[in-house]
């Protein structure tokens, strides 16, 4: 009797390790962004939505990044091997087959897509198809191996959830969100290039064509300066339009001029002692900025 409730518990175990490495596969941390930037998208629009109606949408549109998450993770399991910061997602260690992370992910490709098509609409289902769509073949298959403008470009993909949350809402696209759009995609150079500064070596193991290793460190320190400096027009491009008013204007600016401020501290400091900490600050900040970003313009829209 004790052997079979070890097995049992044994069971347990090993089911509760394999449910939390299909979680891992889905990438939390993005989706915990991904909900965060279509929830503001949707509240943000002129059309109020059911609670409940919101809700599923959304999770579906969480759903949907996690399949992108998860098919990230099983293209790129030959890449995520050797380097530190991936080298213990599910798939290296083990704890996935590469085959079970593709079926895992095509089928809530299709649950996401569908789910959001029968619940909202078919503007909202076809931006989240999208989205998939460009991550997993756009970016992670063509262009993360082939050019460091791979960010850049395959940023487009992060920076659509807002965008699909209006359209959840008002099924239909209008410039308004476009400008959410702008600033996810504007911010997402700057954010991975610090990140890739202070993990060159990993990238460079990898052969994955990061800025700094193709271009080096000083042009990859100009370029985060430059793109933090486009945030300027673009966080003020809402209020230009009417979309926010005053608060998230001078609140988003003072924010806006301070990423400027740390992202010129790193471009003029010539010690790489210095620039890998100052990197990881500009790295933490953006972070905590692009986040502020969005409280600020929902508490702005709100008021």
């Amino acid at each position: 009797m004790s052997t079979n409730i070890l097995k049992k518990k044994s069971v347990s175990i090993n089911f509760s390790s394999y449910l939390k490495s299909l979680i891992l596969l889905m990438k939390p941390r993005v989706m915990s962004l991904v909900i965060f930037t279509c929830a503001v998208g949707l509240l943000v629009s002129p059309v109020k939505v059911e609670l409940f109606d919101a809700m599923i949408s959304i999770f579906f549109v969480a759903v949907g990044a996690g399949a992108a998450g998860t098919l990230n993770m099983w293209y790129e399991a030959d890449l995520d091997k050797l380097m530190s910061r991936t080298c213990l997602r599910p798939i290296p260690t083990g704890k996935i087959e590469k085959k079970d992370a593709l079926l895992f992910g095509v089928t809530l490709s299709f649950i996401s897509v569908f789910g959001l098509y029968y619940f909202s609409n078919l503007i909202s289902a076809s931006l989240l198809l999208l989205t998939i769509v460009f991550y997993v073949f756009v970016y992670t298959v063509w262009l993360k191996r082939k050019t460091p403008q791979n960010i850049v470009i395959g940023g487009a993909s992060g920076a659509l959830p807002p965008v699909i949350g209006w359209t959840i809402a008002t099924n239909s696209l209008t410039f308004e969100p476009i400008t959410l759009f702008l600033i996810i995609f504007y911010w997402t150079p700057s954010h991975f290039w610090a990140l890739s500064l202070y993990k060159a070596k990993d990238y460079e193991k990898a052969k994955i064509p990061m800025l700094p290793n193709t271009n080096g460190v000083e042009e990859t320190k100009k370029k985060i300066f430059i793109y933090s400096l486009f945030m300027l027009p673009v966080i003020i491009l809402p209020y230009y339009i009417g979309f926010s008013g005053k608060l998230f204007l001078i609140a988003s600016l003072v924010l806006t001029i301070y990423y400027n401020y740390i992202c010129y501290d790193l471009l003029k400091f010539k010690k790489n002692k210095f620039e890998v900490k100052k990197a990881k600050k500009v790295f933490s900040y953006s972070i905590f900025y692009l986040f502020l970003i969005f409280v600020l313009f929902l508490i702005d829209k709100l008021i």
